[in-house]
């Protein structure tokens, strides 16, 4: 059983991932579809409407349908990668793909030690996402501040938080079992490793990247 719901999990976390990634590079290539993402109105849109579908998965996860579930899962990674097209334009595609690469190296290292450590790290959760929301009050702050230095420290601090996030989510996984129809929990897993991810890649992009000319 343990086995494979592991291996649903990965699997839809590849999913997520490559459909997101594929999204934003396709978009990329379409200049209209680019000027219309990166118009401020439009984009704010996006943003809510991924906030409203990931609000909506997290909460109903226990009494949708799996259909439901992977819909709105794929759903939230198309979106997401919608956004992500910006990366392409801004970032060689060099970059990003040694980034995503740090990143995967980075994510199987701290997805082994949530799996294997015997310390119970339930109580981690609670700690990770107060210091994320001490980033993210940080962040707000600092863009009437405009300090490099201050945007360097809180990109190291969230990725740290991020990297702790993924050994608690796949701690968790074990927890959760028999709470949720295995299929849902496959979802609600490989979604939430899908945020840990991506959030550790924007981070390291943001430190990492280099900028086309």
């Amino acid at each position: 059983m343990k086995n494979d719901i592991y291996t649903k999990v990965f699997m839809w976390l590849f999913v997520g991932l490559a459909l997101t990634f594929g999204t934003g590079l396709a978009i990329s290539y379409n200049s209209e579809a680019i000027r219309t993402i990166t118009k401020t109105n439009f984009y704010w849109i996006l943003i809510l409407v991924e906030l409203g579908v990931a609000i909506f998965l997290s909460v109903r996860i226990h009494k949708m349908q799996p259909t439901t579930a992977k819909i709105c899962y794929l759903l939230y990674s198309f979106l997401t990668g919608l956004t992500f097209s910006t990366f392409f334009v801004v970032y060689k595609i060099s970059s990003i793909v040694m980034v995503f690469g740090i990143t995967a190296v980075l994510f199987l290292i701290f997805a082994i030690i949530g799996k294997i450590t015997k310390l119970d790290l339930s109580k981690l959760g609670t700690y990770l996402l107060m210091l994320i929301l001490g980033v993210i009050i940080c962040s707000i702050i600092n863009i009437f501040i405009g300090s490099s230095a201050l945007d360097l420290g809180l990109c190291i601090l969230s990725t740290v938080i991020f990297l702790g996030f993924i050994a608690y989510d796949v701690q968790k996984i074990q927890r959760m079992e028999g709470l949720l129809e295995e299929d849902n929990l496959a979802i609600f897993s490989a979604f939430q490793l899908y945020l840990d991810f991506i959030n550790v890649f924007i981070d390291l992009i943001r430190i990492f990247g280099d900028a086309k000319d």
